[in-house]
């Protein structure tokens, strides 16, 4: 790994300043840097433009920021290592205290790799293409402004699953059945699980109990009923607005990669981070 990337939460104090530690620290190492429009000071490099160049990534902030940055990789082998400077951090490796050790673990050779697969999202009105994105997390159709339910169908394999009223729907993937879903009601589902979770958001219908589909299912949502403009959220962050008629085609599409040290596992995380109680047996 001779080249690296970085790239930091936007407009953040504590993350530009670790950002230019650790760019002075890789350098003092020998190796090339390459940095985004996030640190000041530096060339930059569009993000656009970092698969292609870079052997790792380094992205400094929450998972918000790990997720922005992830989906420009989508389809690449170049391993992301994040260091957590948000709250969870389900998706990070590294506290900022240890940041250098890790990295320098990292550069050694150490680290493991765990791919993710993302979802492609299409909308669609009267036949024609409105928008289409990715989500690495999850995917999510919702009211949006307004505070009524909307209603929706949901089609699976071509086939008609359900319909329903509801103030949203939300299809995650493994990496996202920790996060929005998670607090729908939603399962944990295991990383290495080939899984969408299908989570209604408040239905009106309480037996529309949350639902595990193959990867590769092919979904179809329509927008049926929605008294003002509803929302296509990607990531809890690329916004589209939707009107009653609307389609949505979501598929599984191509996966990014995470670096991690040997010694994470995985049901450590969720107690740590979930606070699960008890300890094992002696």
């Amino acid at each position: 790994m001779q080249t690296i990337g970085v790239s930091a939460k936007l407009h953040d104090e504590r993350a530009g300043s670790l950002a230019r530690e650790l760019i002075d620290w890789l350098r003092r190492q020998g190796r090339e840097v390459l940095v985004d429009d996030t640190v000041p000071g530096f060339d930059e490099l569009p993000l656009v433009e970092m698969p292609a160049r870079v052997d790792l990534m380094v992205v400094l902030g929450g998972d918000g920021t790990l997720l922005h940055v992830a989906r420009r990789f989508i389809g690449h082998d170049t391993p992301i290592l994040g260091i957590n400077l948000g709250r969870l951090g389900f998706l990070t490796e590294a506290a900022a205290g240890n940041m250098l050790e890790v990295v320098g673990q990292v550069l050694a050779g150490r680290a493991k790799i765990k791919t993710h697969f993302s979802l492609e999202a299409q909308a669609w009105r009267d036949g024609q293409a409105l928008e289409s994105g990715h989500a690495i997390n999850d995917v999510v159709l919702q009211r949006n402004d307004h505070p009524r339910m909307i209603e929706f169908e949901m089609h699976v394999y071509g086939h008609f699953m359900f319909r329903l009223r509801a103030d949203g729907l939300v299809l995650a993937t493994p990496a996202g059945s920790t996060a929005y879903a998670l607090s729908a009601g939603g399962p944990i589902v295991h990383p290495e699980v080939a899984a969408i979770s299908v989570v209604p958001i408040c239905p009106h219908i309480l037996s529309n109990r949350p639902v595990v589909l193959p990867a590769s299912a092919g979904i179809e949502l329509i927008l049926i009923e929605s008294p003002a403009p509803a929302a296509l959220n990607l990531d809890g962050q690329v916004h589209h607005e939707l009107c009653a008629g609307d389609r949505i085609q979501v598929n599984q599409a191509g996966t990014v990669s995470l670096a991690y040290l040997p010694e994470r596992h995985y049901f450590e995380v969720l107690r740590s981070k979930l606070l699960w109680a008890g300890h094992a047996q002696e």
